[in-house]
């Protein structure tokens, strides 16, 4: 293992903002594999995993007895776990009929195993690992190959052969996209985009078990801005009247009429949208899933963080040292950007008062080019009458900017405890904050400790299939997640493939695989969060604990060389829903942190093999 400050990059993130968007992002970059596996189980599934690729226990340990594997890397890796069936030992009459808990047509290497089968996986498969043959630590588990009658037409958008898929793209010129990204470049284009996922699609085709069914492939780009409602619905109309698809992925980032209009009219979709409530997700079951976690869920955790790790301490971070003697006194600044944001800071101000502590002062501003400057003014002058020790931030990637530069301006030096939210914890967009004030932060991050992209990433896989770098290669993080989970769902699901057999599918596996370099998923009733949130139709479950080097070199996730990374405590160790340790943080410890792995870190070595082409 090589944690450095100097060589490599994972994710590539920035530069993919500009197509898919902020709230987007959350969801996708940085968070997810290459292949999650469904119908499988994670290893150690409720228990912290350490950077040494150990497991911390926790009085909350429900962790299966075997441990599996699956899952994925910071902004791209390949997911993978092995099934653990709740099923009777097999008989011990040798007559006896041998019963799969797997849907008919589907045979996992795990439920092989455990019934004693003895199945032909193929050459895709490494039948000492069970999993296929694949450059990543987070390989997924080998499935029969399907021979046989598959059931034609099973869906709307099915037939023998295909499955109709819609890819729907921002426009090349969305004005909010083209705000938020004016810090970073990026020259990837639409067709770049479309032409490296078609590859990623021949990729998961050749190693994922697809029932005799191939995607067909439609790009649809957006009729308006990512925040344009009316446009929205006409898309989604659209894509219902003229492709007639099984499911949709993608959508504007900005507004959730696109995903309300799709269930409407009875078509499941991916991340297509900013996110919904537990509520709407419950009414409108299998119509609409997410690879990110949803607000709701990131809010409970931030809580925990902040009561476990900060409340009723002194603010020892702060840049004004005249803090460091202070209790810390918690303000909030965060986005609003519908009557449901209202909602979601009245919800965290009550997660706030369950962790012991409270929300002294609260301000929210609207991401506008034209207000946003005054906006950070009044904010930052409202935290500073308060006596704000501790700013909560949960926003966009571009207001940071504002606010620190004001709270510069007016001379105050707050601790900045960052949340998970839109890319305000990736280094491409932390080195445009005033570094005054950026030098006091950290928090929690949903994205997982970063690694060279030639270590597992969605690049490095591309091209170790593809034989070439992918077309994309800025963009390649923010295009796999959504395809990387359809493809394990769609392996869970077999050959009768319904939008009900396909939730079925989703919510069959238990959690991803725990690592340092991944996130961990999972879908349906695990236990892992509070009951009013299950069943969970959005996938990342935990969060690690970072903080803002100020002083390290390296490069940004876009290849920028440059001054200041994040830092991930404890070398990226993650942490689910009551899993946060209580006392004080390993803020600005450097020992034991890690910038970025330019190794994989022990316990996640790649395997090696040849692409099957």
């Amino acid at each position: 293992m090589q944690p450095a400050s100097a060589e490599g990059s994972n994710s590539d993130t920035g530069r993919a903002l500009r197509r898919y968007g902020p709230i987007a992002a959350i969801a996708v970059v940085a968070l997810v594999v290459i292949g999650v596996v469904i119908a499988g189980g994670g290893d150690d599934a409720s228990a912290p995993v350490t950077s040494d690729g150990t497991t911390e226990p926790d009085a909350t340990d429900n962790a299966p007895d075997d441990p599996t594997t699956t899952d994925d890397d910071t902004a791209t890796t390949e997911g993978g776990s092995e099934t653990t069936p709740d099923t009777e030992p097999p008989s011990t009459d040798p007559d006896a009929p041998v019963e799969s808990p797997l849907p008919e047509g589907v045979m996992s290497f795990s439920v092989a195993d455990e019934l004693g089968l003895d199945v032909d996986f193929g050459e895709r498969c490494d039948t000492e690992s069970g999993r296929v043959k694949v450059q990543t630590f987070f390989a997924p588990e080998c499935y029969e190959p399907f021979t046989g009658d598959n059931g034609g037409a099973t869906a709307r958008g099915v037939t023998e052969d295909t499955i109709t898929i819609v890819q729907w793209v921002s426009q090349d010129q969305d004005p909010i996209l083209e705000f938020i990204t004016s810090a970073i470049l990026n020259d990837d284009t639409n067709a770049d985009d479309e032409a490296t996922l078609r590859g990623m699609i021949e990729y998961y085709e050749t190693y994922y078990e697809t029932y005799g069914r191939s995607v067909e492939l439609i790009v649809v780009e957006g009729s308006g801005p990512i925040t344009d409602a009316a446009a929205a619905r006409a898309d989604a109309v659209k894509i219902d009247e003229e492709l007639d698809p099984f499911m949709v992925w993608g959508g504007p980032t900005l507004t959730n009429a696109f995903a309300e209009e799709l269930a409407a009219r009875g078509i499941p979709c991916f991340s297509c949208g900013p996110g919904q409530t537990k509520e709407w997700y419950a009414e409108n079951a299998g119509l609409a899933y997410t690879v990110g976690k949803g607000p709701d869920q990131l809010d409970l955790l931030v809580a925990e963080y902040v009561g476990k790790r900060l409340a009723g301490d002194p603010a020892i971070h702060a840049g004004d040292e005249a803090m460091h003697s202070t209790e810390r006194v918690f303000g909030r600044i965060w986005i609003e950007s519908s009557a449901d944001s209202i909602t979601a800071n009245e919800r965290f101000e009550g997660y706030a008062a369950d962790n012991g502590f409270e929300i002294a002062e609260s301000q929210s501003y609207a991401l506008d080019p034209a207000t946003l400057q005054e906006s950070a003014a009044s904010v930052i002058a409202r935290m500073k009458e308060a006596g704000v020790t501790s700013v909560i931030f949960n926003g966009d990637p571009i207001a940071p900017r504002e606010f620190t530069n004001e709270a510069t301006a007016q001379n105050y030096f707050p601790e900045w405890i960052v949340t998970g939210s839109v890319l305000v914890d990736t280094a491409a967009f932390s080195r445009t904050y005033d570094q005054q004030q950026w030098a006091n932060a950290f928090g929690v991050s949903n994205l997982s400790a970063r690694v060279d992209r030639s270590i597992g990433s969605s690049y490095a896989i591309y091209e170790w299939f593809q034989g070439e770098p992918p077309p994309a290669p800025d963009n390649i993080p923010v295009i796999t997640p959504v395809p990387n989970t359809f493809y394990a769902f769609l392996q869970a699901t077999g050959p009768n493939l319904t939008i009900e057999t396909f939730n079925e599918g989703a919510f069959s596996g238990e959690p991803t695989r725990r690592a340092v370099t991944g996130v961990s998923l999972s879908w349906g009733t695990q236990g892992i969060w509070p009951d009013e949130f299950e069943p969970d139709y959005r996938g990342t479950d935990d969060v690690t604990e970072i903080w803002w080097d100020a002083a390290a070199t390296g490069p940004d996730e876009i290849d920028r060389d440059g001054s200041g990374l994040w830092r991930y405590v404890d070398g990226g160790v993650r942490y689910k829903p009551g899993e946060i340790p209580d006392g004080a943080p390993a803020a600005f410890v450097e020992e034991g942190s890690v910038t970025i792995y330019t190794e994989p870190p022990p316990g996640e070595a790649l395997p090696e093999y040849e692409p099957i082409r």
